[in-house]
């Protein structure tokens, strides 16, 4: 294990620019989520509201608590999911109250609630529904995955906890108390079993609380929720995912990389990478970085067949934070990557730009359309992945590696190890960090217009830009790279190391400056590192870009689009042959309504030598368009 790559204690927010639009449309739609509604099937199931049918204070008038006002959906009172948004509701609403106040106070008003029904219950159990759904998963009778709703439970309030909002751990250990007892007399093959149907990422929350408690009844639970049947053959090497439910597997990794961090234990280790090995490197992704179809792993390099409905958006969030914490373990910037090609075409791409809105899945065949859902008629565990994933995404960009304890410097400085904060994503954010001794705080900006996400949208230093004659000029044409500024302000003078990360996608030499002076940039395993003594200084980073394609697996010849890390979906509703003649497919792009008034729109282009004209634009940036994403080339 390399040095530690912390994030406890980091805040970051995002500034203003496209990925602020993104996380504003997320928080209000988290905060128009009435807690009554949230709450409902938690107060029913302990006997403290029911509905007397009423239809109003007067003839004609709705009830103003009545069933219109409802969640519905997966969310219906006869949904044997009920509840499940609360959880993701907890963990989103937690991260996102340190910037908004009123989440925060809300976040406090949801637990305080859960506290009295948990009371009401007899002072354990503090579930949505009946504790008899768990003897029907127990005995094999068939329910919807009574764990996996009461998991996001669990794990938003362990977030909340986290966070700062004390009412929440006590909820989480009185009803371990009560799993604890409910699980004591199964054996092996009956933990086994019950573990077969989905579980959600309960080993996680298990592996969590021992962290903050240490106790042995909370490593014993942690330990109940092994899974061998799983892990034994990932670490045998056998193809076990194959055809089977991702979003029951990745949680059950997620558990497997919190066990080793709060145990050791290399098995818990091994598993994480033996799964990582078979999930991506051994099996491939479609272009998107996503890594399943329909919800299931797809044969291996065998994605051809299978386009019609890709990643689910759980899927998407979950594999980004494995991959995070993979990068956090290694400081691999292949784990990065991969984070930032599901950021930019799953996260992005499923979350409706002007609504605010999530697609389930991200179709890839010819001729797709995005299926949006609705604010409060549907519910499916995807609405709640997006709320957690927008969240959660600022505090991403940064990471703190500090070395091991014994090899620090001591006061006064030296040549030894020094902290080192990885600028690991360019999202436009700012975040603080406790490092080499003093308050660091870690601002990135994105060149207006040709940021990671593009510009698409006017500012005010856009606007003043084409009007002011004392500035430097933009480029005739769409600058051909990523420029990002990363601004470092330490408390005190500090020696530090920071690590710029040069993504995969990078087409030539990277040009780096501090304070406008040239310095020489080599990069190596992924990075370019700077030591120095810091105060206040602002780093530009220019990471040149192309158009390159990507083949689809199992169909040579056929290949996607890609504009650095976003990929580009063409505007037709059937498949197309392009004909590349002797050259790169890519050559058969050229740029396309590439100036919007002040800005530079990222991802536009048109195609030229072809039968028939169409346009490509980012596949973020498709909101209602049908679109493809696969051609099939020929000379």
């Amino acid at each position: 294990m390399l040095a530690s790559h912390q994030q406890v204690g980091s805040w970051g927010r995002f500034e203003p620019g496209p990925l602020r639009d993104r996380w504003s449309r997320n928080r209000d739609y988290l905060l128009s989520l009435r807690p009554d509604n949230l709450l409902r099937p938690y107060r029913a199931e302990a006997g403290l509201w029911s509905y007397n049918g009423s239809l109003g204070t007067s003839v004609g008038e709705p009830d103003p608590d009545g069933p219109g006002t409802w969640h519905w959906g997966w969310e219906a009172p006869t949904s044997e999911v009920r509840g499940h948004i609360l959880g993701h509701w907890i963990s989103a609403a937690a991260r996102i109250g340190r910037d908004e106040p009123e989440a925060a106070v809300r976040v406090d008003t949801v637990l305080a609630e859960l506290a009295r029904c948990q009371q009401a219950n007899g002072g354990e159990w503090l579930g949505p529904f009946p504790r008899s759904y768990l003897d029907r998963a127990a005995a094999g009778t068939p329910v919807w995955a009574p764990q996996y709703v009461l998991h996001k439970l669990l794990a938003g309030l362990l977030d909340a906890d986290r966070l700062g909002h004390d009412g929440a751990l006590p909820l989480v250990r009185r009803f371990a108390d009560w799993f604890e007892r409910w699980t004591r007399p199964f054996s092996r093959d009956q933990l086994d079993d019950l573990l077969d149907v989905e579980t959600g990422g309960m080993l996680e929350v298990w592996a969590d609380l021992y962290a903050r408690t240490g106790e042995a009844r909370h490593r014993e639970l942690m330990d109940r929720y092994d899974r061998p049947r799983l892990f034994d053959r990932l670490l045998a090497g056998e193809d076990v995912l194959t055809n089977k439910h991702a979003n029951t597997q990745i949680p059950e990794i997620l558990g497997a990389a919190r066990a080793w961090e709060v145990t050791g234990e290399d098995r818990w280790r091994d598993v994480v990478h033996a799964f990582w090995r078979q999930a991506v490197t051994e099996r491939g992704t479609y272009c998107t970085g996503g890594s399943t179809s329909g919800e299931v792993w797809q044969p291996p390099f065998r994605q051809t067949s299978r386009l019609a409905a890709v990643q689910e958006h759980c899927v998407v969030h979950n594999m980004m934070r494995l991959a995070e914490t993979l990068y956090r373990w290694t400081g691999d910037a292949v784990y990065a990557d991969h984070w930032e090609r599901n950021l930019v075409n799953g996260v992005l791409a499923q979350q409706h730009p002007r609504t605010g809105m999530i697609s389930y899945f991200l179709p890839l065949a010819a001729g797709s359309r995005k299926t949006w859902g609705s604010p409060t008629s549907d519910f499916w565990c995807c609405h709640g992945t997006l709320m957690q994933a927008h969240a959660w995404c600022p505090d991403a960009a940064v990471h703190l590696e500090r070395p091991p304890s014994d090899e620090l410097d001591r006061p006064g400085g030296g040549s030894g190890p020094v902290d080192t904060l990885r600028v690991t994503q360019y999202l436009g954010s700012t975040s603080r960090w406790s490092a080499g001794g003093t308050e660091v705080t870690v601002t990135v900006r994105n060149d207006a217009g040709h940021g990671p996400v593009g510009g698409q949208r006017q500012t005010a230093e856009a606007s003043a830009h084409i009007q002011r004659l004392d500035v430097e000029p933009h480029p005739i044409d769409r600058p051909a790279a990523e420029v990002h500024e990363v601004v470092v302000d330490c408390a005190t003078e500090t020696e530090l190391t920071l690590a710029l990360r040069i993504p995969s996608w990078v087409s030539g030499p990277v040009r780096v400056t501090v304070d406008d002076e040239p310095v020489p940039t080599e990069p190596s395993a992924g990075f370019v590192r700077l030591r120095r003594r810091w105060r206040h200084q602002t780093v530009r980073i220019e990471l040149p870009k192309t158009i390159t394609t990507v083949e689809l697996g199992g169909a040579p010849g056929t290949v996607a689009f890609l504009d650095g890390p976003q990929v580009l979906a063409g505007l037709v509703d059937e498949e197309r042959t392009l004909v590349v003649g002797d050259g790169a497919p890519a050559a058969v792009l050229v740029a396309d309504q590439e100036r919007q008034h002040g800005w530079w729109s990222v991802g536009s282009y048109r195609v030229v030598g072809q039968d028939r004209g169409f346009r490509f634009v980012a596949l973020n940036q498709v909101t209602d368009e049908t679109y493809t994403v696969y051609f099939p080339t020929r000379p």
